[in-house]
């Protein structure tokens, strides 16, 4: 173990976390690197205004190259563990290697230690969290772990902290269970300075009057959280149903914001209250229960308790995309996905996906073991949870991703992903934009790269047109750009539903040195986005790996406002090319390299 300075020239260019990380593992690794080798490098790396009194700034990242997708990946939790980490004084954590046995990080500000995890190893992120705190008998350290999905090599395990807040997506988890690091436990206590203390309370103080003052952020998720868009998006035809066969859901409601507020037979409802990260000013977390009568829990008082609810992707992938409707079993599954470190998002997607090969006959009793893998079997959906949080039965194949899974069972066309990642809860037959901000993602399909939703939905910052191709070009690499330089920064990227980069730069600019502007936080944006290309281009990725599901492509939407449309993809790529200045073969040009410094 080595401490080290932050490059001063690469921070002033990349600004932090998500940037600054990748400029690292671009230089330190080799792109065409197997994920799972010791040669792979991951990093934990904060921004710099995590740990502040800025709203939101409780965020980190995972920075490695995926285990699900080979690609880029960069992956971001919330909780406390990010503010924890920046108080005792470190920006990142680089590993690298393989340690031979099982070990965890206990970093207590500059005592740190490689301590034996051998009394965790195959223990859940509940008990590892739990056992660790106790064991330093010391309840404010805050944990980062893998679940036993993380050990067994599930391609899409998380990284666990704060027991239901996740670096969630592309298989960071398992990046990490194949170093055999079990978790980072951290105290710290020394603070965060910024430069200018008087500018950088006004600018927060402005910034959270923003916050509160607006419907989305003072209100909306506070009140429902991102469960909201439920019912929202199953009204405009854009919830992919039974693995993207249809756009629209006959049991949203019952899955919804609303059903979760709802009383059920026990006279109480799913959705105990709202949470807040570290010094979020929002609070749209969700904290819920399952019925304890509920055929999952009612022999099961493990599971009775009060723990993270569900997210909207999460309730997508776990109920629209598999036919369920029953809000206990999906709340189940939530709690399994965060127990045992795996993605719901990836894992309910490829049960759908599963689900349909079943239905088709590509697999059938045999593969499953005998469970039976139907369209809205609340059973079929928390057994294989159950299994894939443990790496057993057919829950070891559902744990492959859907793109792996479909390939061994000769469909390769069922799985519904970009880049071997899976889809989140938006159909790009009804949002045309998202259809490009999928193709184009670097670290496979995501929601959170340009949530051209926002716009083409919501209405934020200007209402587009959700339906027509034209402009999204142009609107997607905005959203792209804006978003890098936020998830560089520490915050979340949340507030843009109220603010914009002209609000965000002057809490920046107090906090750090130099010059900080709206426009030089778009170009680190922009910046960001192009090393993130070239190194997905140097691991072997084309623009041909720039594409969608023929389904998408091919097959029309059925029901609701776009019914008739398939995703227009081939009009909206060339136009995102030449806006972004690359070759037609979705290369940096060299003028664009030259133009950002690369």
């Amino acid at each position: 173990m080595q401490e080290r300075a932050v490059e001063h020239g690469w921070a002033q260019k990349y600004l932090g976390q998500r940037g600054l990380a990748t400029k690292y593992l671009v230089e330190e690794t080799d792109p065409r690197v197997d994920p799972l080798s010791p040669d792979n490098k991951m990093i934990m790396t904060t921004g710099p205004l995590t740990g502040t009194c800025a709203s939101t700034a409780g965020r980190y990242s995972v920075v490695t190259k995926g285990a699900l997708t080979g690609a880029i990946a960069c992956s971001n939790s919330g909780g406390f563990f990010g503010n924890e980490m920046k108080n005792a004084g470190y920006d990142m954590i680089i590993f690298e290697g393989r340690a031979p046995n099982p070990v965890y990080l206990l970093m207590e500000n500059d005592n740190i230690q490689l301590i034996d995890a051998s009394e965790f190893w195959g223990k859940s992120v509940w008990d590892t969290e739990e056992g660790i705190k106790a064991k330093h008998q010391d309840p404010l350290i805050r944990v980062a772990s893998i679940g036993i999905a993380g050990e067994k090599g599930v391609k899409y395990a998380c990284v666990v902290n704060d027991m239901h807040r996740a670096a969630g997506r592309s298989g960071v988890g398992t990046v990490m269970g194949s170093k055999n690091l079990k978790a980072v436990a951290i105290r710290g206590t020394l603070g965060v300075k910024v430069e200018d203390a008087g500018a950088f309370m006004q600018a927060t103080s402005e910034g959270k009057k923003i916050l509160a003052d607006n419907p989305v952020t003072g209100q909306g998720l506070p009140a429902y959280g991102t469960q909201v868009l439920m019912n929202v998006i199953n009204e405009v035809g854009a919830l992919p149903t039974h693995n993207h066969r249809d756009v629209q859901f006959d049991g949203a409601k019952n899955i919804s914001a609303e059903a979760m507020a709802e009383l059920r037979a026990d006279g109480k409802p799913n959705l105990v209250t709202n949470a807040a990260c570290f010094g979020c000013t929002i609070g749209c977390g969700r904290i819920s229960t399952v019925e304890r009568t509920h055929y999952t829990v009612a022999e099961r008082p493990q599971y009775q308790i009060a723990s993270g609810g569900l997210e909207y992707e999460a309730a997508w992938a776990l109920g629209a995309a598999t036919g369920v409707d029953d809000l206990d079993a999906l709340t189940f599954a939530n709690f399994i996905c965060n127990e045992q470190g795996f993605d719901p998002i990836s894992f309910g997607a490829t049960v759908g996906a599963a689900m349909e090969l079943y239905e088709e006959g590509a697999i059938g009793d045999e593969q499953t073991d005998g469970l039976e893998v139907k369209f809205g079997s609340a059973k079929a959906l928390t057994d294989l949870a159950e299994l894939t949080g443990k790496g057993e039965g057919f829950g070891a194949e559902i744990g492959l991703g859907s793109k792996r899974l479909c390939e061994k069972y000769g469909r390769p066309e069922l799985s519904m992903s970009v880049k071997g990642q899976e889809f989140p809860a938006y159909d790009s037959r009804g949002i045309q934009g998202m259809g490009l901000a999928y193709a184009t993602a670097n670290r496979g399909a995501c929601h959170l790269r340009a949530y051209t939703v926002s716009s083409e939905i919501l209405g934020v910052p200007e209402k587009t047109d959700p339906h027509v191709t034209e402009g999204k070009a142009g609107l997607v690499k905005a959203f792209q750009d804006a978003t890098s330089a936020v998830d560089s920064s520490g915050l979340c990227v949340f507030t843009t539903f109220a603010w914009s980069l002209d609000d965000i730069a002057p809490q920046i600019n107090a906090a750090c040195e130099g010059e900080w502007t709206a426009e030089r936080l778009l170009e680190v944006g922009e910046r960001i986005w192009n090393l993130e290309r070239q190194y997905n281009n140097a691991a072997g990725f084309t623009g041909k790996d720039d594409t969608l599901p023929a389904r998408l492509l091919k097959d029309a939407a059925k029901t609701g406002p776009a019914e008739g449309l398939t995703n227009g993809l081939d009009k909206m790529l060339p136009e995102y090319y030449e806006v972004r200045g690359w070759t037609d073969d979705g290369v940096p040009r060299n003028e664009t390299v030259e133009r950002l410094a690369l």
